[in-house]
């Protein structure tokens, strides 16, 4: 038979064809995670924090300068 063309032993094609499935589902992993991570992070309120967003609401006058102070003495 001419299975083998290059004699006995080990097919050494066998090793790079297990190499790029690993490579191959690694990536596949990653760009699943990474996809999940981004979808998370887009509902969030854009890296501000509490401060600035009372900060915000008190140029915008939703809240009173007593409840401005309060919250900045309560999240300090």
């Amino acid at each position: 038979m001419m299975w083998n063309w290059w004699g006995n032993g080990f097919p050494f094609w066998m090793v790079f064809g297990g190499l790029w499935m690993l490579l191959f589902w690694g990536l596949v992993i990653w760009l699943i995670v990474w996809g999940i991570k981004k979808i998370t992070e887009s509902g969030r309120s854009g890296g501000k924090g509490p401060l600035d967003i009372a900060k915000e609401r008190y140029a915008r006058g939703e809240i009173s300068q007593a409840e401005f102070e309060q919250m900045k003495k309560d999240l300090s």
